[in-house]
């Protein structure tokens, strides 16, 4: 999107007023600066036509500015006005958002279609004032605005966690501040069942609390010992938040889950799943075979719960999950496998879908419409159905492309449970590497789909799960100030290609965050390392936010200190070595200290080719990652480890020239609760001409099953300028297994030779 701006270079006393950019995010449409500058006044007189709870969030948020007063005459300081009639018809959905602001010497006039609007325009001043309050002067201006998408979202799992009322509320607070305007409540799971249904009582009594929790990374398989609630909101509660974000112009979907990850209602009453049980509340975090099953109880159950549920919630969509659900059961259930054959299924992805098209049915009857993850396109998807596409962009594409409409929110960019800086320096986290910028450069349209097509991606919407994330604290941790680039997406005003302005305005942000007491993260401000071809072999690249003339960096292992040697170029990594950095400004440590560990091998920076390519939440620094000298960390699936979903991976490697070697090795992974199983088999193949292979060795599943994963193998003595390596993923996971059924993850890590 082309923005145009108009800057008078303005000299006000002391202070210069000209800039390319305010402070603001997300940034506006478009700003025209004119002359002169609005002096803050003691004083401040509001339009008296304001609504009570404009005037309530005006004395919250500008009280710390001016003593307020109300008035309708020309002292008047802001006005309240509505726009004049446009030449250009409008539709109600192009009038709920849009809103204009003049700033000019006497007065601030906003102007809005509807309440909504106002409240946007209030949003924009707030950040003004903070930025100017010192000097108490803003600039002359004309701000035009209105968002891209009409959807807008955060999403908060209260299953796997629980928040306080207290807490959400506060959760609330931050998507309106950056003009969010939907919050996706994610209520039941097996972990947890956290809305109260007066018609099934125990479904709290029992589904809301477990025996322990697991702790610490996946692969640690421990547990806490202790007994996790009973959690969960009352229905006087639910109605307090929907009413507080209604305020706030904020819709709250709510998700209740279905077919799958249903446990912690199955514990409650287990007559409504294939198997006799007995079933117990989750402890541990991933995907279990038992789930509802297709029956007349189990649709009266959730009938009567979405009954309830639709009483609480007045907004047009309600989420009913989809994701996730094995087969399992339903291929060994009498029932399901008459049903299948009664209705003609294809198999038990017909299922599926004959499942989520009854919901939807008994929704629509509701007035409702429903929306699901991408899953609910298994077997068809239900006539008027909603799509969310998390597990990359081509559920949003298909369901665009059969005319549904879809909110984007893809694993890789949209997932706030994954790591945003360094994983050594961040706490636990579930996986994956998703920094600001990233988040910051995603386009929610997907190329793939015309410009009719596209208008059926409704929006944007980032996940917070929080299997890791004991506490409210964690959570600010995790959404900022990823919620930030988010906002600036889902506006349209995102701009790539300048990201390093953004990222300026985002640190200015933080001292709005500061005055909150919110903990965000601060990993901008940490070294970021990237590892580059050289003609050595490898350099670790290190920037950050800051000035890069304060990183200091050491090759021996020991904490830098400001003596130590000062960045000025990548540094080779000839050899096995550590290098640690950090940011040092006016003497004084600012960073936390950053450490890598290389492993250097024959393989090292060499020219490395992919067949099939990782799954792009797990795809970092892409084939590269796997000649780069880093040795991943398997508690730590961020940006060492490749990803592959159901594909076998085959890497040839260029040496160059001809390689003297005698031993290969490499890793994959195990973590089978997220569905990761070792390789099945391996093969090492050398070349001299890349067309023709030389097998050189075969790895077996029961040798791979032995090393744990870490298989290192001698091949002899071999002398080629060319190395293969075919890993062959697990396939489909077998039965008695998380997610059975499904396509097995394999990952890998870096591929070397001595």
């Amino acid at each position: 999107m082309i923005r145009t701006f108009f800057a008078l270079f303005m000299l006000i006393s002391t202070v210069i007023f000209a800039q390319n950019k305010l402070n603001l995010i997300p940034y506006p449409q478009k700003i025209e600066f004119s002359k002169g500058e609005f002096i803050i006044p003691g004083n401040f007189i509001l339009d008296e036509k304001l609504s009570k709870k404009e005037r309530e969030y005006f004395k919250k948020y500008f009280g710390k500015f001016f003593t307020l007063a109300y008035g309708k005459n020309e002292e008047i300081h802001l006005v309240n006005a509505l726009f004049p009639p446009s030449a250009q018809p409008l539709s109600e959905e192009q009038k709920k958002e849009k809103y204009a602001i003049e700033i000019s010497p006497k007065r601030i006039v906003i102007q809005s279609y509807t309440e909504q609007g106002r409240f946007l325009a209030l949003q924009t001043l707030i950040q003004l004032f903070e930025e100017y309050k010192t000097v108490k002067k803003i600039p002359a201006m004309k701000i035009e605005d209105q968002p891209r998408f009409a959807w807008r979202g955060m999403h908060l799992d209260v299953c796997r966690h629980f928040f306080t009322v207290d807490e959400v509320k506060q959760y609330i607070d931050y998507l309106a501040m950056y003009k969010l305007n939907t919050f996706h409540w994610h209520l039941t799971d097996d972990q947890g069942w956290r809305i109260e249904i007066k018609k099934y009582p125990k479904l709290t009594q029992i589904g809301s609390k477990r025996k322990e929790s697991m702790i610490g990374a996946y692969v640690d398989n421990t547990f806490d010992g202790k007994p996790y609630g009973p959690y969960f909101y009352t229905q006087e509660q639910i109605k307090d938040v929907v009413k507080y974000a209604r305020d706030r112009h904020i819709t709250v979907v709510p998700e209740i889950e279905m077919p799958g990850h249903a446990l912690a209602a199955l514990s409650a009453y287990p007559e409504l799943a294939c198997t006799s049980g007995p079933f117990e509340v989750a402890t541990k975090w991933g995907v279990f075979d038992d789930v509802f099953c297709p029956k007349d109880e189990t649709f009266t159950f959730l009938e009567n719960v979405l009954d309830e549920v639709i009483q609480l919630f007045p907004s047009q969509y309600i989420h009913i999950g989809g994701d996730e659900c094995p087969k399992t059961r339903w291929k060994e259930c009498t029932h399901c496998q008459e049903l299948i054959r009664k209705n003609n299924l294809k198999d038990e992805h017909g299922l599926q879908s004959y499942f989520i098209r009854r919901i939807e049915k008994y929704v629509n009857s509701k007035g409702r419409k429903i929306i699901g993850w991408d899953e609910i396109l298994e077997g068809g998807l239900a006539p008027n159905a909603a799509v969310m596409s998390w597990t990359g962009v081509n559920g949003g594409i298909e369901a665009a492309k059969s005319k549904h409409v879809a909110v984007m929110t893809p694993g890789a960019y949209c997932y706030f449970d994954h790591y945003q800086g360094d994983p050594q320096s961040e706490p636990n986290a579930f996986g994956g590497f998703t920094p600001l910028e990233k988040v910051y450069s995603y386009n929610p349209v997907p190329a793939e789909l015309n410009a009719e097509q596209a208008k059926y991606i409704l929006g944007v919407q980032a996940n917070l799960w929080t299997e890791y994330i004991l506490d409210f604290s964690h959570v600010q941790y995790m959404i900022f100030p990823r919620l930030m680039a988010l906002s600036e997406v889902g506006w349209g005003t995102s701009d790539p290609e300048n990201y390093k302005e953004f990222e300026g305005r985002v640190i200015n942000q933080f001292k709005i965050l500061d005055q909150m007491k919110v903990n965000y993260a601060r990993s901008i401000y940490n070294i970021v390392g990237k590892v580059v071809p050289a003609d050595s072999g490898i350099a670790y690249e290190l920037s950050t936010s800051q000035n890069s003339n304060g990183i200091r960096y050491t090759l021996d292992g020991t904490v830098p200190t400001i003596n130590s040697a000062a960045y000025e170029r990548p540094v080779s990594v000839p050899a096995s070595l550590t290098i640690k950095s950090a940011y040092f400004e006016g003497g004084q440590l600012k960073s936390a200290v950053s450490s890598q560990q290389f492993t250097v091998s024959k393989t090292t920076g060499k020219k490395i080719t992919l067949e099939q390519q990782p799954n792009e939440n797990y795809s970092f620094g892409g084939a590269f990652t796997l000649v780069d000298g880093i040795i991943g960390n398997a508690r730590q699936l961020g940006k060492t480890w490749l990803g592959f979903q159901g594909k076998d991976v085959a890497v040839t490697i260029d040496f160059g020239q001809k390689t003297a070697f005698t031993e290969v090795y490499f890793n994959t992974l195990e973590n089978k609760g997220s569905w990761i199983h070792l390789a099945k088999s391996a093969k090492i193949f050398v070349s001299d001409d890349n067309r023709n292979f030389k097998l050189i060795k075969e790895i077996g599943t029961g040798e791979i099953q032995n090393a744990k994963g870490k298989i290192k193998v001698n091949v002899g003595t071999q002398n080629a300028r060319y190395l293969k390596v075919n890993i062959e993923n697990a396939g489909i996971i077998p039965a008695g297994n998380p997610g059975a059924d499904s396509k097995a993850w394999l990952f890998v890590d870096e591929i070397g030779v001595n």
